[in-house]
Parts: structure tokens; sequence; C-alpha cells
């Protein structure tokens, strides 16, 4: 098979494009690597299967060039991280939307060629805003917050790529899985954009204090990208998995607080913690979610899932892979 992997060069998308790689297919790996890496496909570029095109995906010859010939698109490509979208929603909006718009267009035009191509839209927790439900499902409301915070343009977008995908579904019958990523972490993720877990080990490493934003009582929960990877590609081999919108992730909600100290014990015993206001860390108008935990039965009824890796293991993982970058 041939498949397309936009955003290959980033955290998540290196480790589906190495999956595919290592299971004996051709990879087109589409990133202009504006907060991807290249050193994410280093060890893999040596790889004669493996193309990169070095492009922004809001182009159409660049969508249209990469869909040619592919048996399966994966859409990973998209802003990144709380502290950009805090400083640059505008951007965040743009890359969220106008590039899903224009590949689902050349989709759809070999769609109704007879060409069909299965896709992949990677979409995010952030679409339920602020639902305050203990228990997010994939049926549950989308609560934002008002225009006027810039937090909430992430998941806004993120949300209009699922009606777009969905109209899809329902005017075309096209092939589309939605996965909603709940904290996907593990080796090759950086904590420039304030994902917490990468930014606590390096603090850690580093003997710094690990920054806690207001109290540290949020709750999340933790995926080794390994898991999602296996969730993504299973869901993409069941036709009836088609036309669905899942949550992926883990089910094990822990304190961010309670990260921290995880992370303390793991990497530096004698490192210590410091609480930041939301206002230091980011700006005066920033919201937070205080809880965000997965309802998985979807997920777990469409395909064997389990999640295999505890919070020890990937906050070790995370460590390893900070080592070895540090030569």
């Amino acid at each position: 098979m041939r498949i397309l992997v936009t955003g290959g060069g980033g955290f998540i998308g290196s480790h589906l494009t190495e999956f595919f790689l290592n299971r004996g297919e051709e990879v087109i790996v589409v990133d202009d690597f504006s907060t991807g890496s290249r050193r994410n496909l280093e060890h893999l570029e040596s790889n004669p299967k493996l193309r990169v095109i070095c492009s922004d995906l809001g182009k159409t010859a660049c969508v249209q060039e990469a869909c040619h010939g592919v048996d399966a698109v994966y859409h990973l490509a998209a802003a990144v991280g709380v502290a950009l979208i805090a400083k640059q929603p505008t951007q965040t909006i743009h890359r969220n939307i106008y590039p899903t718009q224009l590949l689902l267009d050349e989709l759809r035009r070999h769609h109704l060629a007879g060409k069909p191509i299965p896709l992949f839209l990677a979409s995010t927790s952030e679409v339920y805003g602020k639902n305050p439900k203990p228990i997010w499902n994939e049926s549950d409301d989308l609560v934002f917050g008002p225009t006027t915070k810039p937090r909430w343009s992430y998941g806004a977008s993120k949300a209009i790529d699922e009606f777009l995908c969905m109209a899809c579904v329902r005017e075309h019958q096209m092939q589309i899985v939605v996965g909603r990523f709940f904290n996907v972490v593990g080796p090759r993720q950086t904590g420039a954009y304030g994902m917490v877990l990468p930014r606590f080990v390096e603090a850690a490493m580093q003997n710094k204090p690990l920054m806690v934003h207001d109290d540290g009582q949020q709750t999340r929960c933790f995926a080794h990208v390994n898991d999602v990877v296996y969730a993504v590609t299973q869901l993409m081999q069941k036709p009836n998995c088609f036309g669905h919108i899942y949550n992926i992730g883990s089910d094990s909600p822990v304190s961010i607080l309670d990260v921290a100290k995880q992370v303390i014990s793991i990497v530096n015993p004698n490192a210590s913690i410091q609480f930041q206001s939301y206002s230091e860390a980011y700006d005066d108008d920033f919201e937070d979610i205080r809880r965000r935990v997965p309802d998985l039965s979807r997920l777990k009824k469409a395909i064997d899932y389990s999640p295999s890796y505890h919070l020890t293991d990937i906050i070790r993982d995370v460590w390893k892979d900070k080592q070895r970058a540090m030569g």
C-alpha cells in the first residue's frame, strides 16, 4: 500500500510513519516542519519507501500531488499545543480548517471518480470544550467559551474539521474515521508548545522547578503514542468504523500535580515543584479545562483495545528519549 501521512514530521505523525514503514508500506509525508521536526524522521530517511514533501498543506497543487496514487490518508497536520494556540489564534484557525477542506475536496474528487481513498482525521478532546460532564462520550454536546478567549479557537476549528468530514460521509458516503485524541504522550514529543509531560521531564533533567499551572488539580488521562497508533490503524482496517467518531487515549485519570510528583520520583528526586498562574503562563484571559476523561466504550467495542502503557512506563520512555537526544 501507499500511505499519505500529513504532519508526518510531528510527534504522532512520525510514529505513524514509522509503523507503516516497518510494515513494508510506502509512505508519503507532507509537512512544512513549522512545529514538527526533521529529526523525528532522521532514522527513517534511508528507507527507500519513504518520500518527504516539505510543503504547506494549504496549497492545492501540493494536496493533489500528495494524494496521487495513495491507498489511504492519515491527516494529522494541524496547529499544535496550548501555548501556540494562545499566542497565534489566527494561525490556529487557518492551519486547522483550510488544509482539511482542500484535502477533502481532493478525496471527494477521487471518490466520485470511483476510486475511494479512506481518510483518518486526527481530532482532539478539545472539541468538547468545557462540557461539565465528568466523562465524555462521542455524542456529548460541545461547550465552548466566548470568542474573546483564543483558547477555544482550537477546539472550535477542529470541530469544523469534524463537521466537514461528517458532511462528506452524509452527502457522498466517503470512507472517513475521526479520532479524538486525549493527551497523547511519548518519545519525540516536545515541551516547546506547552505539552505538560515532556515539559516536566525536561525541567527535572535540568534540575529546574517543575512549573505546575494553577493548583495542579486538573485531571487528565495520558496515553502512550504506541497505543494510539495501534488504535488508529486498527480502526482504519474495519469498514464498519467508517463514518464514526472515536475517543482515543487512556481512561485512567490523574491530576497534573501527581504527574509532576511521579516525574520527580523517577527522573530526579531532588527536583522541586513551583506553582504558576495561568496569566503568568499564558495570558490574563486564559481558561482551562479542569477534567478531561474519555469514555472509551465505543472504541473498545469497535476494536480490541486496552492501553498497555501505564503512566510510569510513559515517563520512563520520555526520559530515555530525552537522554538520547542530549547524547
